[in-house]
């Protein structure tokens, strides 16, 4: 069923697990991420960045994308649909489009203007019954143009921001998109915790590729209960998808039609979901 998230990731937070947030980049993505929730009875996050929207043909594609292919599927677990970095004019596109929850960035803003803007998207998003997470700090790297240098997050800037009436909390902690370079400190588990006591609420962790299990175990003991992972479903459907090409198999018969070329990268994309949600301790947690 679609849902927004405030109900799987209090459900999460109450009971010391985390829900994957797993980023859509097309149908296969959809798929895959629908099917491996589905056999480990877990609620899941289908998230897109605006990027990622504007590529498949804008918010309201994806969306109807997902709900098609979830009762196509006949999928019977809760899905939310969610924005992930949204800005502040597309937060407020992805309410109108049939998004489920959504995600204001307002890290790079001024605090002041963080904030007023995060209570205009939660007033707007609460009134048609759809969950919204906001950011504090900087998670490291790129996305959607944004650049951070991996801020921590401030603990009264936390305080100030889940006091806006947000329901899930993105704050900054040592995390980055992408691949973690070799030189990479970790997590901090100190503030980490410092800001859970603080706010009270799930907290998500960004940049969930590549920080090893023993510190995601932490990380979930310490008030995180959303996990975003993007990047490691990309690797492993290049990989796959190479290995396919590499080994001749588009040029056996028809090895060459989409539904062949495309099928290891996306049964890939199922295995390492599925290895997710199992380490993030969300399997048969579906009500």
């Amino acid at each position: 069923m679609l849902v927004n998230a405030k109900e799987m990731l209090d459900n999460a937070y109450e009971n010391g697990y985390a829900i994957g947030h797993f980023n859509t980049n097309n149908l296969e993505w959809t798929k895959a991420i629908l099917l491996a929730a589905e056999e480990k009875k877990t609620p899941v996050i289908i998230a897109t960045s605006e990027g990622a929207s504007k590529y498949m043909g804008g918010f309201k594609v994806v969306a109807d994308l997902v709900k098609a292919m979830h009762d196509g599927l006949g999928i019977t677990v809760p899905v939310a649909i969610h924005l992930d970095h949204g800005s502040y004019e597309g937060a407020k596109a992805c309410i109108e489009a049939g998004f489920t929850s959504v995600m204001f960035d307002g890290s790079h803003f001024p605090l002041e203007e963080n904030l007023e803007k995060t209570k205009e998207i939660v007033e707007l998003a609460h009134s048609k019954g759809i969950s919204v997470e906001a950011e504090v700090g900087g998670i490291g790297g790129t996305e959607d143009g944004v650049t951070s240098s991996g801020e921590v997050a401030d603990v009264e800037e936390c305080k100030q921001i889940a006091a806006c009436g947000i329901d899930f909390l993105a704050a900054g902690i040592g995390n980055i998109h992408g691949v973690y370079p070799d030189d990479w400190e970790g997590l901090n588990f100190d503030v980490l915790k410092e800001i859970s006591d603080a706010v009270k609420m799930p907290i998500v962790l960004h940049g969930g590729t590549g920080i090893p299990d023993e510190q995601i175990k932490k990380a979930i003991s310490l008030g995180v209960s959303k996990i975003n992972v993007n990047t490691e479903c990309q690797l492993v459907f290049a990989e796959a998808t190479r290995k396919y090409i590499e080994a001749g198999k588009d040029l056996e018969g028809k090895g060459f039609d989409p539904r062949k070329l495309l099928a290891d990268g996306t049964q890939a994309i199922i295995d390492k979901v599925e290895e997710k949600i199992d380490m993030f301790g969300s399997a048969n947690t579906a009500k």
